[in-house]
């Protein structure tokens, strides 16, 4: 590859920009390949592998499509996409686009969970979608292959499809209505249930997003995220398409190796970046440079425009230590852009307005359980931050249990509604009946509306209940990672049914001890830590390293984590009593 050919695309160039407005990807995708900007591969260093023009990417994805007719593959049949982040991906996902097919990503491998795990995971969610082909890397050849033959379906390394013949052949005309791709939700890797969105949903959600966010001339994207989550799916691959801007890309496993190459990669972009994470990765920044490091020889992050948080509850003491470790080398807090999304919305439901930074309110403890606080004991608070606001055309209502519209400033269950919202489930009427309601999603989150802003306080699935009191295991879960030794999703917090009929929190941790006393130390302290927060007594279960279950985008499954408990497959470490 010549030195020409590892020049980055560029932020700029004389095709007008335009914001997601076009009826179906396939106009995003044509219109994006008349530009110069494109997207560009980084390797775990931030060396620049590949620069990946769009009008490349729309070649090779004809050329793929017409592979995909050849196969018998067409209009609303399923391609399932191992999503490595890389151009091969990239023009199969617009391939299938092009056939009518849906593209289906599915995650990579993990480093935990093992070879029989992945291969089951791939099963199940091969076996919802129901696939003609799954497409991988060859680098997971032989699970791949078990994967497909297991479920009945062909799989091919991407290479050895590549060369398959591609007979110029008429592709079908896409309309707005049409699904576009499948995306499984976080959290459903057991049992899996498929996110159909369709053209119309997909860029209505694209242009909410870009006039969000204000996207803007000279902006550019850089991004770890995964291809297989709706946040690296939509928001840092199909956007830039739909919006024609650049984007600079790790792998996931390259940032959780070098977290701080993606502060380098925002250095080197000349122009105003854009780039997200979940709170865990801007924590893991913050612990890498110690106090003695000068950030400002290494980093410049003060053309870092929007730093959106998102797919998980934001931590503003996170936060807060973030800017203190960065601001040295010019990052500013107003570059923080919280919103609040799900994968049956398409991606973003609110976003923070430009500049406005983290905002938070301190709510007491009793109104988010919704009892009358006990004036004989002193107030706690809870930080709640500011989610921003609705995209445009997307409504929020707040709303209790009998349906009741909520006001500001009361808790309730968040539905929105838009022309972003999913079409269904793939094949499962229940489930979709019971999420949407005449054109309005129960997004299963807890919250409140304040003067046009949204408040996100936990999921409705999640709350733990003693006593008729509310109890948010994130709060449980927070508590015991600030005792040493503990790093986030070693903890996992439920309710469970004890022996006398009542309920109580139970908590799951990662025990990295081997020593018996320090074990039965340990559990002691969890416990006391867990009663400062809960003020009740609560099952402490140590379990080892690794097994506390993951979703697809690698976040911690609470409910996972409970019914495997319950149903004894995860085994809790037998602690030595002293006699």
């Amino acid at each position: 590859m010549t030195d020409a050919a590892l020049t980055p695309t560029p932020n700029d160039c004389p095709l007008p920009r335009r914001r997601s407005d076009f009826a179906t990807l396939n106009e995003a995708i044509d219109y994006s390949a008349r530009s110069e900007k494109g997207l560009n591969f980084h390797d775990m260093r931030g060396t620049l592998e590949r620069a990946y023009s769009f009008a490349e990417m729309r070649e090779d994805a004809l050329a793929m499509a017409y592979r995909l007719a050849a196969a018998g593959i067409g209009k609303d049949d399923r391609v399932a996409l191992v999503a490595q982040t890389g151009p091969e991906f990239a023009a199969l996902f617009c391939a299938c686009v092009y056939a009518g097919a849906w593209p289906v990503p599915l995650p990579l491998p993990t480093t935990f969970g093992g070879k029989e795990n992945y291969i089951e995971q791939l099963g199940v969610q091969l076996e919802s979608c129901d696939p003609k082909i799954l497409l991988y890397p060859a680098e997971i050849a032989e699970m791949g292959e078990l994967a497909a033959s297991k479920q009945g379906c062909q799989g091919q390394a991407w290479e050895d499809f590549a060369r398959n013949e591609a007979p110029v052949v008429a592709l079908p005309e896409a309309m707005p209505h049409d699904i576009c791709y499948l995306q499984y939700s976080s959290g459903s890797t057991r049992f899996p249930t498929g996110v159909a969105v369709t053209h119309e949903a997909l860029l209505h959600n694209l242009y909410g997003h870009a006039e969000g966010v204000k996207l803007g001339a000279n902006d550019r994207v850089v991004s770890w995220l995964p291809w297989y989550h709706d946040m690296g799916l939509v928001g840092c691959f199909l956007s830039p398409i739909a919006n024609q801007v650049s984007c600079d890309y790790l792998r996931t496993e390259h940032f959780a190796r070098r977290p701080l190459a993606w502060l380098d990669l925002i250095s080197r972009n000349p122009g105003n970046t854009l780039s997200y994470s979940p709170t865990f990765g801007y924590d893991i920044c913050a612990r890498r440079i110690s106090s003695q490091s000068h950030v400002d020889e290494r980093f410049d992050l003060s053309r870092w425009r929007t730093a959106g948080n998102g797919a998980d509850m934001i931590r503003p003491d996170v936060m807060q230590a973030f800017v203190n470790a960065f601001a040295p080398a010019g990052f500013k807090a107003s570059a923080f852009t919280p919103s609040y999304g799900l994968a049956e919305a398409t991606l973003a439901v609110t976003v923070m307005p430009p500049g406005e930074g983290i905002r938070v309110e301190l709510v007491e403890e009793e109104r988010l359980s919704g009892r009358p606080r006990d004036l004989e004991r002193p107030a706690r608070y809870r930080a709640i931050v500011n989610c921003g606001k609705a995209l445009p055309g997307m409504e929020i209502e707040i709303r209790g249990e009998n349906g009741q519209h909520k006001g500001d400033h009361q808790i309730g269950k968040v539905w929105c509604r838009g022309k972003s919202v999913m079409h269904s489930y793939f094949r499962n009427e229940e489930a979709t009946n019971d999420c949407l309601v005449d054109g309005w999603l129960d997004t299963g989150d807890m919250g409140y509306m304040a003067r046009g802003y949204l408040f996100i306080v936990g999921r409705a699935k999640d709350m733990i209940i003693i006593n008729g009191k509310n109890h948010w295991p994130q709060d449980i879960e927070w508590a015991v990672e600030q005792l040493p030794g503990f790093n986030h999703g070693d903890i996992a917090a439920f309710a469970i049914e004890t022996e006398s009929g009542e309920e109580a929190p139970a908590v799951l941790v990662h025990c990295r001890v081997s020593d018996p006393d320090e074990r039965l130390k340990l559990r002691d302290q969890i416990a006391d830590k867990v009663r400062s927060v809960t003020g009740m007594a609560c099952v402490v279960e140590l379990v080892p390293p690794r097994t506390l279950p993951r979703t697809s985008s690698g976040k911690l499954s609470r409910a996972k984590a409970k019914r495997l408990y319950l149903a004894g497959e995860i085994e809790p470490i037998r602690l030595m009593e002293a006699a």
